[in-house]
């Protein structure tokens, strides 16, 4: 249990990428009070926790009537997730978009969606809740990791100013890469996984 849940943890944590939308949330924000990045802070995560436990609860249900199977999702998730470690290894993902709409609830877009509830995560919890492969309880572990890291998230939003004087731009640029190649390891092996389990993997050699 406590392996899964680390593992749980990991890949969601990468997904999540706590540390380049601390870098994001820290650039939109920057002109704001105090009392507002808290509030935006506060409104974003919120929103990514409704998408994400979602996902957990309908998502696939969805795919079952869309008649998608999860072996399928889970190969597709692994590449999808592979991308997106490189992108957060070779991009710049931790620099803010340019806002072009001063009226855009940047709590909605883009710190709740894509850079916290990105495809990437929601790919990533609808795999780790699989039906078909793990007990409620079980689905309930993951959910209250996601909940942990969407707090742990909330947290290092709301000491923004403080962790960036500290670690600087710099730093948190080399952290999205550490994390990237973390990511890189775990969609291989959710491929590879994937792949074990596929029906040719199991039709007898000539």
């Amino acid at each position: 249990m406590l392996a899964k849940l680390f593992r749980d943890f990991m890949l969601i944590w990468t997904t999540v990428d706590p540390i380049g939308s601390l870098a994001l949330f820290a650039g939109l924000t920057a002109s704001l009070t105090r009392q507002q990045r808290n509030r935006v802070a506060r409104r974003a995560t919120i929103y990514a926790a409704i998408i994400l436990v979602g996902a957990v609860v309908i998502g696939q249900i969805i795919l079952d009537a869309m008649g998608i199977h999860l072996l399928s999702l889970k190969l597709a998730g692994g590449l999808i997730l592979f991308v997106f470690s490189l992108q957060m290894l070779f991009g710049n993902m931790e620099d803010p978009p340019a806002q072009s709409d001063p009226a855009r609830d940047i709590a909605v877009f883009p710190l709740a969606v894509p850079s916290i509830a990105g495809p990437g995560t929601i790919m990533a919890v609808i795999v780790l809740t699989d039906n078909d492969v793990y007990t409620v309880p079980e689905q309930a572990q993951t959910a209250v990791v996601l909940l942990v890291v969407l707090a742990m998230t909330y947290g290092l939003f709301r000491a923004s100013g403080p962790i960036l004087k500290v670690i600087g731009r710099q730093g948190a640029s080399i952290l999205v890469r550490v994390m990237g190649i973390i990511l890189a390891a775990l969609s291989v092996e959710l491929v590879m996984n994937a792949l074990a389990i596929a029906p040719w993997a199991t039709l007898p050699k000539p």
